[in-house]
């Protein structure tokens, strides 16, 4: 990891922070000046030897940013995210919350509407006012979902196997609903995907079980995270392949769809529109700062 000081000794800020447990590294360089390679990232999100967490946030102005410089003028800020083996992910759905809740601490953003830029294009996201019991929850417009197919999508674990429903939130899902969440075994391991041409980079694998009506609850393997607490568009492709299952596409229905979602690190709502926009509400808090011993 380098800056643009060869052979300083100052170290880098950094914060850590979570939504839903889901938790992150984030690393404000506004003027897109830090150089933090796979290996960097890897060793930050090392739970034993770094800080630890299950992905890194750069904050970094869209304007500087050749990846985010065409969003600029709607967005202002872009969330360069990577999973915690360093590699580069389009969208993190939790991480989007945590990295508006940063903007606003520092400064950079205040309750209301906020647009932030990632890789899957510009999202817009709701700040609630802060009240007596803490942070107020944030909402995130997730874009719609996408069910690229084929059909026939099967998800296995061992010998286990369960169809699995295609859905893209700006990164690739795969969701299959099973009697038993202990059925998903202990994800260290990505599950097996079949075609595998229908993923060629991969996918995080969610398995669901049902709580209730319009109430799921869900475990996710993370693509180059592993398992996680948590995953913010793992639970809108829940809710968007649960609101088909169930016969509440609101495509056909006219009236929106919300489920909530429990995940192993507290609870999402996530509503689907008519017009087919995913949004998602839950909290995100940040727990920490320090210094990045160079």
């Amino acid at each position: 990891m380098s800056d643009d000081t060869a052979g300083s000794t100052q170290g880098i800020p950094f914060l850590k922070g979570h939504g839903t447990e889901n938790d992150f590294v984030i690393v404000p360089d506004p003027d897109g000046l830090l150089d933090i390679g796979p290996a960097d990232v890897a060793r930050l999100c090392d739970r034993r030897a770094g800080i630890g967490a299950d992905g890194l946030l750069r904050v970094v102005r869209s304007a500087a940013h050749p990846e985010a410089a065409g969003m600029a003028a709607e967005a202002e800020w872009f969330m360069d995210y990577r999973n915690a083996d360093g590699s580069i992910a389009e969208m993190c759905g939790n991480g989007s919350r945590v990295f508006a809740r940063y903007l606003a601490q520092a400064g950079h953003a205040e309750a209301g509407d906020l647009a932030i830029a990632t890789r899957a294009g510009v999202r817009r996201v709701h700040l609630a006012k802060d009240g007596p019991d803490g942070p107020g929850e944030i909402t995130v417009d997730m874009g719609r979902a996408v069910l690229p197919g084929p059909d026939a999508i099967e998800v296995a674990v061992g010998a286990r196997r369960w169809p699995a429903r295609n859905v893209n939130m700006g990164n690739p899902h795969a969701v299959a609903f099973v009697d038993d969440l202990d059925q998903a075994g202990d994800l260290l391991t990505a599950p097996a995907l079949s075609p595998a041409e229908a993923y060629p980079t991969g996918a995080n694998v969610e398995f669901v079980v049902d709580r209730g009506p319009a109430h799921v609850a869900m475990r996710v393997h993370e693509r180059g995270s592993g398992e996680t607490r948590s995953c913010g568009t793992g639970a809108c492709a829940v809710a968007v392949a649960a609101a088909r299952r169930d016969g509440a596409d609101p495509a056909v229905t006219g009236r929106p769809a919300a489920y909530r979602v429990d995940v192993a690190g507290g609870r999402l709502l996530i509503t689907e529109h008519p017009d087919g926009r995913v949004e998602m509400t839950g909290p995100a808090v940040i727990v920490a700062h320090g210094t990045l011993d160079l």
